[in-house]
């Protein structure tokens, strides 16, 4: 009580400390919260990117016994083949995500290529061998297709969360960088043209 017995009131610099202290823990747990979703949504991304070089992988070892069932019925039919060595190589020895998106589509239109010297071989097609491969080939193209989906999905969730704001202010504080897309090379858009003449 004071002079006048009237209770006195709690001090406003108290007052004030307590709203400063209450948004800088407010601010802390923010940030704590959007570090630890930017993490594992970059851990998602690096995942599902796991996933799909499993895929790539599992493509490039069926490609050699591939290439060997060709050669039997079109060893004249060099350039391709060769084309198809060296894009696997490229694909064993890329090392950055980019490096191996590059060399994925180089494999993807070197495979083109091999198809279109496929139908110019009727006993090659009925070839059992050759049809067990294209099927595995078949499969593992589907799978690095929903891959390649889930991995693109994943990188747009990241990159539309970077972006906004306020969590571009975290992502930028802590360096979280621009996740990059799988996108298909412009070769393989094209429609490989099929000539039976020779």
């Amino acid at each position: 009580m004071n002079v006048n017995g009237q209770h006195r009131g709690a001090s406003p610099v108290l007052g004030i400390s307590a709203i400063v202290v209450l948004v800088i823990l407010a601010g802390a747990f923010y940030l704590w919260s959007a570090y630890n979703q930017l993490v594992s949504m970059d851990e998602g991304i690096k995942s599902a990117w796991a996933q799909v070089e499993n895929q790539l992988q599992r493509r490039a070892d069926l490609i050699p016994n591939l290439v060997a069932t060709v050669k039997g019925y079109a060893a004249h039919e060099r350039e391709v083949l060769e084309g198809i060595a060296d894009a696997r190589a490229r694909m064993a020895g890329a090392r950055t995500v980019e490096e191996k998106m590059n060399a994925s589509n180089a494999l993807d239109s070197a495979l083109g290529r091999l198809l279109v010297v496929v139908e110019r071989y009727p006993n090659l097609k009925a070839d059992r061998s050759f049809i067990r491969l294209m099927d595995e080939l078949a499969g593992t193209e589907n799978r690095l297709a929903v891959e390649r989906k889930r991995y693109n999905d994943l990188v747009q969730s990241y990159n539309i969360k970077i972006r906004r704001f306020p969590e571009r202010t975290v992502a930028g504080l802590f360096r979280f960088e621009k996740a990059t897309y799988f996108q298909v090379a412009e070769s393989a858009r094209a429609v490989p043209k099929v000539e039976f003449a020779r």
